[in-house]
């Protein structure tokens, strides 16, 4: 039987992949170096016989004798704080590291696909951000290591389909949330639920007035295998909620959840924050039947429950 690998499949997008894929009957191969990605994440896989667990960086390329029908490339850190870290190796893991996954498929015939990511929109001008929107993107900030990292992620990929005839997909990520997020990832929810279960104050960073659209989990995996599935379709293509809110529309939604009062304080906002996102996801109901269907408040109970069990 081939199997299908997913390089970054400890992490919490990948991880969450991987149970979804196991129960469809798939068989498995995880690569992941743990810079970000937990072992704990896939703990509960490791003694399944359909599971082939290697510990590797895809900066350097990967032998396998293993069959191999499709490849997910999620093998890069997501949030500013990880990424921002080791901005070289976050550039080299989306340039080098998808080239290396992309010869793999390549050698394998495999389908490819590239988790790309809202971030490569930037601070956008144009809103809701359509597919053919081409970005407002800082090339020397903070946060450029990651955003043109995915561009020319997604440029090497489009290279492989045109030059080598790979089936390639490409989606664009937008903000996920739930179970398995990294308790210090950084970024708001997983921030927002931290310091409500500690008691602290909420931070939120700027006015709060910028806007995010968080999509749960599971909705997001059900889009990443539609796409994997669907015959000769490169996309790219939005998966995120539409639903958009504020940051201070988040911190009052899951305070209400909580059953919370905690103070909100006000930070500086970090460079290059982006003030607006949200995905049109007209293309993905369109092509791939697909749209979210988890509402926030459900969606925060299974994150909240998770994050209390792990918090010290």
């Amino acid at each position: 039987m081939k199997k299908i690998l997913i390089a970054g499949g400890a992490g919490f997008i990948g991880s969450h992949l991987c149970d979804a894929l196991l129960a469809r009957g798939e068989e498995l191969v995880i690569v992941d170096n743990l810079q970000t990605g937990r072992k704990e994440n896939i703990s509960h896989l490791l003694d399944n016989p359909k599971v082939k667990f290697i510990e590797h960086d895809v900066v350097n390329s990967l032998v396998l004798d293993d069959e191999i029908k499709a490849v997910y490339n999620l093998a890069c850190p997501a949030s500013p704080k990880a990424y921002q870290k080791d901005p070289i190796q976050t550039l080299k893991t989306n340039f080098v590291g998808t080239m290396n996954l992309l010869d793999l498929a390549k050698q394998k015939g495999a389908k490819f696909l590239l988790a790309s990511t809202s971030e490569i929109y930037g601070d956008p001008e144009v809103h809701p951000q359509v597919e053919s929107y081409r970005g407002n993107v800082n090339t020397v900030g903070p946060r450029s290591c990651y955003d043109e990292g995915k561009r020319v992620a997604e440029s090497v990929t489009f290279e492989y389909k045109h030059l080598y005839n790979v089936d390639t997909k490409i989606v664009r990520i937008f903000n996920t949330y739930g179970p398995k997020m990294d308790i210090d990832d950084g970024r708001v929810v997983s921030n927002f639920i931290c310091q409500a279960l500690k008691g602290e104050s909420l931070t939120v960073y700027g006015d709060g007035l910028q806007t995010r659209s968080l999509c749960f989990v599971s909705d997001l995996v059900e889009g990443l295998i539609k796409m994997m599935e669907k015959d000769d379709y490169f996309g790219p293509v939005n998966l995120g909620n539409p639903c958009e809110m504020t940051i201070l529309e988040i911190a009052n939604c899951l305070q209400k959840v909580l059953g919370s009062n905690s103070e909100i304080i006000y930070e500086a906002l970090p460079a290059d924050d982006p003030t607006q996102r949200r995905p049109d996801i007209s293309l993905a109901k369109e092509v791939l039947n697909w749209e979210p269907e988890v509402i926030l408040e459900n969606g925060l109970q299974k994150m909240i429950d998770d994050f209390k069990k792990r918090i010290k």
